[in-house]
């Protein structure tokens, strides 16, 4: 097992209290596995992914622990992950496009990152990895500021996985980019696990119907906690949370003439986690809500490899 969280809780401080934006997420990612982590804003994804590499100072880890390759991560001590950071697990930030230093040359920035983290450049690994994603070698030479969208974010995936982590996580990596550029990035970061860069990968989407063509298995999440998890194929065409098939059935489908047939969203909107409702956090949009789902439901693998946090679902 390369991923293992256990019931983690990850609050961020304000002043006008705690954001419970994590609020006990459990999960396990198998080696050779890529998770698509989907739901919307504010549902707590980006959050988790920030939380397994300590990127955000105003984070506070209140409880739960988070293993990899069997080794526990200090998440709550940042000084402590420093260690692990790039190396062991890495991320692909969100907005990433502007990551690099636009004053220096992208090859002259690179080696000076790789210093920094007290390793050697490598110019023969560079120029391999460059080819795995489809850029030029002479993208070294040239500023951030020639490159396109698209090659801007491909070279922030090469210097990214440089160090070969076992975990990386890819947080909205596709959020800015037109549909053609959206495939040819999914398609590099595919590689990176088909070729044996990185061991697994977390892939944080809104979009479920990107996060289908990449991902082994979705994870759906809800206002901080885990609402489904199950292979892509089963969240897809067999989705058992009323939250999931709400999502799922807000999407366009092609060929469907929407003047026939309306385009609905999910009614309401989440809650505050400042101060979330007990339960289900969900039931007050859903349809099937009942009695039961004042208390919390728990996770339950209703059939082999699908994760269901619902009272309806069995």
């Amino acid at each position: 097992m390369s991923l293992r969280v256990s019931e983690l809780k990850v609050y961020y401080q304000t002043l006008r209290g705690a954001v419970r934006a994590l609020d006990g997420v459990s999960f396990e990612l198998r080696d050779g596995e890529i998770l698509g982590l989907a739901g919307e804003s504010g549902c707590g994804k980006t959050t988790l992914g920030k939380s397994l590499i300590r990127m955000d100072g105003r984070m506070r880890h209140i409880g739960g622990t988070v293993e990899l390759d069997g080794q526990d991560l200090p998440i709550g001590d940042d000084r402590a992950m420093n260690a692990f950071r790039f190396h062991r697990v890495s991320l692909v930030p969100q907005y990433s496009m502007s990551a690099m230093n636009p004053t220096r040359k992208i090859g002259k920035m690179v080696g000076e990152l790789l210093r920094s983290r007290g390793v050697t450049p490598d110019p023969g690994k560079l120029r391999d990895r460059l080819d795995l994603v489809a850029l030029p070698h002479e993208v070294l030479d040239r500023y951030p500021i020639e490159l396109s969208g698209g090659m801007k974010q491909r070279m922030v995936m090469v210097i990214s996985t440089l160090l070969d982590p076992s975990l990386l996580i890819a947080d909205e990596v596709t959020s800015a980019l037109d549909v053609s550029t959206q495939k040819a990035v999914a398609t590099a970061l595919a590689g990176f696990r088909d070729n044996g860069v990185v061991k697994s990968m977390v892939f944080i989407t809104h979009d479920i119907s990107l996060t289908y063509q990449i991902a082994d298995t979705i994870m759906v999440m809800y206002a901080g906690r885990l609402a489904e998890k199950a292979p892509a194929e089963a969240i897809v065409d067999r989705p058992r949370h009323p939250y999931t098939k709400m999502l799922i059935d807000s999407l366009p489908e092609v060929g469907v003439r929407y003047s026939d047939r309306k385009l609905a969203g999910i009614p309401g909107s989440p809650p505050s986690l400042l101060d979330p409702p007990g339960g289900c956090r969900f039931r007050d949009r859903c349809p099937l809500a009942g009695q039961e789902c004042a208390e919390r439901p728990p996770v339950t693998e209703i059939e082999p490899g699908h994760f269901v946090a619902c009272w309806k679902a069995s």
